[in-house]
């Protein structure tokens, strides 16, 4: 019998780096080479293919993890996670696993996406507006929660508290959190800022303005065209402070919002029940010593029935 469950989008890089910090560098190859995040990365995967039974599965990566167009909107955009030579701040530990990892998925028949000049979250973007069926975004990134859309079956499977507590994240989840509708939430990030991402914010708007805002216009361009006009219907002391951050609020938009239009192949992500090439991932796990790991993934891709 076949069950065609969701799109499910991994939002790779949030994984790898949850497994890297989650597991110990003591994990390693025979050449004592660490492979925590490789290991880590397939355990994820194997626990979410039996936990949520997706119908399809693609890894989504960084192809340009600070997209110029980003940068040239807002210079701060992840600036102070760039090195001198504009690659990301990252221990070597990690960097060096992200190219086995890929590897590995690849010779497993996982499907991989990624776009030239965007993040993952825009690859994830614009195969969510492509899906015809249910999405479920798995992420640890709350940036994502802007694609949340209960009409069209998109989730966010969240990451933030870990595998064995993820939280289900649709538009009431949303609305309980923040206040807010789930498709204002790219206004609402814009408003509050983001320091891990160089986003400064609007000085003296904090959440619970940002939710009112976005409650009473909508969308970044609705209260700029408001303060233009004069209109009202604006909090308490925030008009002023939207006015002297206008040029912020403007330049954010683009900034925020998951792009939807990536310039992607059509990508199926049909789970593979066996190996795409099993040879290359026999010689990959007797190099990095990949063990009950790659087992354990291996076998939830077996125990599917298409």
């Amino acid at each position: 019998m076949t069950r065609m469950g969701p799109l499910m989008l991994l939002d790779s890089a949030s994984l790898y780096y949850r497994a890297f910090y989650g597991l110990p560098e003591t994990m390693t190859a025979p050449d004592g080479t660490p492979v925590n995040a490789v290991r880590g990365m397939l355990d994820m995967i194997a626990r979410l293919i039996r936990a949520r039974r997706p119908g399809s599965l693609i890894a989504c990566m960084d192809a340009d993890w600070r997209p110029a167009f980003r940068v040239a909107a807002i210079p701060s955009y992840k600036a102070h996670r760039a090195n001198p030579d504009g690659t990301e701040q990252a221990p070597d530990a990690l960097t060096a696993q992200v190219p086995v990892i890929e590897e590995v998925l690849a010779a497993a028949g996982v499907a991989m996406a990624a776009a030239p000049g965007y993040e993952a979250d825009d690859v994830i973007g614009t195969l969510t507006a492509r899906a015809a069926g249910p999405v479920e975004v798995v992420t640890g990134d709350r940036d994502l929660f802007q694609l949340v859309d209960d009409a069209r079956g998109v989730q966010v499977i969240y990451t933030a508290r870990g595998l064995s507590k993820l939280d289900i994240v649709d538009e009431a989840w949303v609305a309980g959190r923040y206040q807010i509708p789930a498709g204002t939430y790219a206004a609402f990030a814009a408003l509050r800022g983001d320091p891990s991402d160089g986003l400064p914010g609007v000085p003296g708007v904090g959440e619970k303005t940002a939710a009112a805002l976005v409650r009473v216009f909508g969308t970044i361009e609705a209260m700029l065209a408001a303060l233009d006009k004069g209109h009202g219907g604006f909090p308490m002391g925030s008009r002023a402070k939207l006015a002297a951050s206008r040029d912020y609020l403007a330049a954010a938009v683009p900034v925020v919002a998951v792009a939807t239009d990536a310039p992607l192949p059509a990508a199926g992500g049909a789970l593979p029940t066996s190996p795409a090439d099993p040879g290359r991932l026999a010689e990959l796990d007797a190099r990095w010593d990949l063990g009950s790991s790659l087992g354990r993934m291996s076998a939830a891709l077996a125990a599917r029935t298409d």
